[in-house]
Parts: C-alpha cells; structure tokens; sequence
C-alpha cells in the first residue's frame, strides 16, 4: 500500500490543468476527435499508471488506429512528440514553447480539391482532420492538386474505398521523395507502376496471391526485374516452386536464387528439384569428412553449390570426400583446394574422377617405393611428390628414379641425395640403365665433399623460411576479421572464374569486389602490423628455392659458394 494517497472525494474534485495557449490558439484548428485524445492524454498523464493507447480508445470508445491518427495529428502541431511508435509512447509537449504555429487553410483554396478527392472516395465520408492531412501534403511538400488526386485515385484502385489516409500519405510521401510532385511527374511515375501489374498479376496467381498488386509490390518487382535480373517468367517459375504465398516469401526465393546464380526457369527448376538432395549430400560430405556442422547453408553456398555448379554429380562429391579424409584432407577448404586442381585439369564426370584418383593412388604407391629402396618408413609428404614430378620433368623413367633411390639408401637426407644423383645422370646425358656404372654415377670435382651436410644445410634453410611464412599466415588467421575477408577473397575468386567461364556479364563485378575485399583486407593486415610479403617464403636464394639446383637442374651459385666456403 502506498505511503500517500488521495481520498476517493478529492480525487473526484482533482483537476487536469489546460494551457490557454491550447483553448485560444491550437483547438480551434484541430478536429474534435483530436481535442478529446489530447485531453484525455493529458488527463491520463497526470493520473494513469501503465495505460496503453488500447486503454484509451476503450475509454472514448473508438478504435487504436484512430488514436494513433490523432496523435500524428497532434505531432505535427508539436503538441506532443511521439517517442515510439510501436508500442505508442507519446510525450506532451510545453505548448507555451512551441515555435510554429497552427497551419490554417483557407476551405475556398482547396474547394475544388475537396470535392474531387470526396468523389474518388464514395465508399464513407472524409473526416476534417482527413482533410486536413491532404491540405498538409500540399502545402509541405508541393503537390499539385491534380498530382495528389492521381495518387489517391491510384490508391483507392488498388485497396478500395475503405483505404485509410496513412496508406495514402505514404504513397504520396514516397512520390515526393523522387520529385514526383507534378501531375507530368505522377503520370509518368504511375504509367510505370501500371505496366508492371499485369506481369505481378501472373505472378500473384502463380503463387496464389488473391489481392490486387500494390505500390510496394511494384517496388520489389522492379528490384527483381532491373536489380537482379529475373524475367517475368522466372518469378512466375519461382513463386510456384517455392510455394512463396506472400511478395516477402517470392523476394526471399528470389534473394537465394540470386545468391546462387540461378536465373533461367530450367536452372531455378533443377535447383529446387536437388535443394534438399544438396542440403542432405552437403551433411553427408561434411561426415566423410570427420566434421560436424548444424547449419548447411553457408556450406552450400561457398563449397557444395559452387562444386555442383562445375558439373560435379552429388555421388561423386561423396565418393571425394571420403578420398579427401583417407588422404588428409579433412575440411571443405581442404576438399574445395583439391577439386579446383581437377577442375583445371577438366576432371569433373565420375569416370574421369575414378581414372584421375586412382593415377593419384598410383603415384602414392610408386613414391612409397621410391621412400622404401631409401631406406624410409614414413607415410609420403607433399614435397616428395614434388621431387618426383621434377625427376619426371627431367626425362627420368621410373626405373632410373628407383636406381637412384637405391643409391641413396643409408644417407642421412636420401631423396636430397636422389636430386644430386638424377642432376649428375642429367648433366652426362644418361638417362637409361645401360648409360651409368653399376656401382655409382660418376662424381664430378667434389667427390671428397659430405653431402649430407649439404642436404642437411639446404633442408634446414627451406624449413625455417616455410615455417615463417605459415606462421605469418596463421597469425593472420587467429584475427576474426582478416579470417573473414581471406574466405570472402578465397569465395569471389571462385566466383568469378565461374562467370568467366560463362560469360554472364558479372566478372567485372566480381573484380571490383575482390579489389575492395583485397584492399580491406591489406588495411586489416596493416592494422595488425603483419606485412603480406611474409606470407610467400622468403628463401635465401631466389634462384633455386634453397634446393642447391636451379629449373634446369644445374648447381647453383649459392651451393657453389657453399661447397667452396666449407669443404
């Protein structure tokens, strides 16, 4: 219980205080329906507790919409000042302080106006203060009277005579906004609006939409047709096939077909035939993969989508994945960094893909024997299969590789030992069994030089400049922000090879995009301190990559130098 409180005798004879200024100046101007919320509000103000706009119009007995006019009436007098529209909130306003004043319009100016605009709505008669919201439009905004009664003759075809005056000021407000205040200006305006029913009509039946299309829907039919492209017949196709029952669901169909890249009726029919297909085969390539994901979307769109979009069938992206995991390639940047090499090669139907794997699995298999005649264990690494495509490079059959690798059994670092070897073979011209010693190749000058402290002195360059740039790169990587614009980078390259490949128009675009994403992400980099260029190994010697043999195989100047400064 309160601390105070008001008898029920003194609160009956309490009054509401009214400024003057309101009774001489302001009531005279506004409508009758207005004076009793403005009062009422004031009353309740200095009463009421938590009461809602609904608790007032109960008490006067008319509807929530009609308040809220009222108030909007009372807004533009700066009588009061709405706060929040949803809910109403409204704060009453010092009317001794207020700067303007009441607009009076004269009735015979508007005459003319008043009757044509009460002759275009028959279905009930317009209110003063409906009226007045005409006259306001007019006089703020510079409308024609002619203008203004296209517009509201526009509006009533559209909603029908029991329209109200908001939707009717919204319109209007919208015309103004592009300088459409002009009967020229509002014809023209309302020509292009009308030649667009007839398509959104079939559009609305496609999707079961009974209602006549409205100004809104004009607007969002244009975004489709000139923005995104989309013919009449593809929102038709997508209104139907995604069962979209409202303008907002067909704008969303629209916004992922978009994202997607479908535009055509037969592209938008296989999307939707296979969208569920992607979405379950995208969970299941994720689970080939050791991972779990919630959301399949994002996944869709910047892997599964894009891999579909190349050729590749959903059976096949299965079979790679798990290809892609028993080969330690656990992630979709991992699997989508794999499928770009076969795509560059033109490997993309399932015959191709088993013929291009199982050749993978075969070199797999001849490496391993060229590790085991080394003398290693170990599983293969990426930079074995590097030295054995540069022996190949160098017309090195696999017999003669796999004689150099017996050679190098023993040796401290034997596949750097095999490169020495195979360089000497190339440097003499032997590239068959018959062509060199039974026992070893020929040394040249530095037979008494150790090898494996040369091996050992190049392996241990290239790692250190490697492990810095990975570093460098990882470090970038842990900042949020730098992560996101790499994959946004790494995503519109994607996209734009597509379109290259297609010709539709968006790779200048995509250009522009992968400009601003690159420059972005360069400002983040500065940001964080790290210098780009860190990224690229910076080896010691340029010429050969700290291999001690340049492209053609040859010692290098630095291995020279080495062998020259130290043995």
């Amino acid at each position: 219980m309160a601390f105070i409180s008001l008898s029920p005798e003194l609160k009956a004879r309490s009054f509401t205080g009214v400024e003057n200024k309101f009774i001489t100046k302001y009531m005279p101007a506004l409508d009758g329906l207005a004076v009793k919320v403005y009062l009422y509000g004031l009353y309740l103000s200095q009463t009421a507790g938590d009461l809602t706009a609904a608790d007032l119009a109960a008490a006067l007995k008319i509807g929530e919409e009609q308040v809220f006019e009222c108030f909007e009436c009372l807004d533009e007098f700066e009588l009061v000042k709405i706060t929040c529209r949803a809910p109403l909130e409204v704060t009453y306003l010092d009317a001794e302080d207020v700067s303007g004043t009441p607009k009076k319009y004269k009735p015979e100016k508007y005459a003319d106006f008043a009757r044509s605009v009460q002759s275009i709505i028959k279905g009930r008669m317009i209110s003063t203060s409906e009226y007045r919201e005409y006259f306001y439009l007019m006089d703020e905004y510079g409308f024609e009277q002619s203008a203004l009664l296209m517009i509201v003759n526009y509006c009533v075809s559209m909603k029908g005579d029991d329209i109200r005056v908001q939707y009717i000021k919204k319109v209007a407000k919208s015309f103004a906004a592009e300088g459409a205040v002009t009967a020229k200006k509002v014809d023209e305006k309302l020509a292009s609006f009308t030649t667009a029913t007839p398509a959104l009509l079939k559009i609305f039946a496609a999707a079961g939409i009974s209602r006549r299309p409205g100004i809104e829907d004009e607007k969002l039919y244009k975004k489709w047709s000139e923005e995104l492209g989309f013919s009449d017949e593809a929102v038709a196709a997508c209104a139907r096939l995604f069962r979209a029952k409202t303008v907002e669901r067909i704008d969303s169909a629209l916004d992922e077909l978009y994202a997607n890249k479908k535009f055509d009726v037969k592209e938008i029919e296989y999307y939707c035939k296979v969208r569920n297909s992607v979405h379950d085969a995208t969970m299941e390539i994720a689970k080939s993969l050791g991972l779990y994901i919630q959301n399949a979307a994002p996944y869709i769109e910047n892997y599964v989508g894009v891999w579909c979009d190349r050729g590749y069938e959903l059976p096949t992206l299965k079979k790679l994945a798990s290809y892609c995991f028993m080969h330690g390639k656990k992630s979709f940047e991992a699997m989508d960094g794999f499928l770009d090499e076969m795509y560059k090669k033109g490997v993309i139907d399932d015959g191709a893909v088993a013929a291009y794997t199982q050749a993978l699995d075969a070199e797999d298999e001849f490496i391993k024997k060229i590790l085991t005649a080394c003398g290693l264990t170990r599983r293969p690494v990426p930079s074995d299969k590097t030295f054995a495509e540069r022996w190949r490079e160098w017309a090195f059959s696999d017999e003669m590789i796999l004689k150099a690798a017996e050679l190098a059994a023993g040796k401290s670092n034997p596949l750097a030992y095999m490169n020495g070897v195979l360089s000497s073979w190339k440097q003499r011209g032997a590239f068959t069994p018959e062509s060199v010693s039974e026992d070893r190749p020929a040394r040249t000058a530095g037979s008494a030089i150790d090898r494996s402290v040369i091996e050992r002195h190049y392996a241990g360059l290239r790692q250190i400049a490697e492990d810095r740039a990975e570093k460098a790169l990882d470090r970038a990587l842990e900042d949020g922000r730098y992560a996101a614009l790499h994959a946004e980078i790494r995503s519109l390259g994607i996209s734009l090879a597509i379109a290259e490949a297609k010709n539709d128009g968006n790779a200048s675009a995509l250009e522009r995009k992968i400009t601003e994403a690159e420059s972005a992400a360069d400002t983040r980099l500065k940001e964080l301190g790290i210098d780009k260029a860190d990224f690229t190994p910076r080896y010691s010697c340029s010429a050969c990559g700290d291999t001690g043999y340049d492209a053609n195989g040859l010692p290098c100047a630095c291995l020279k130098k080495f062998i020259a400064e130290n043995f």
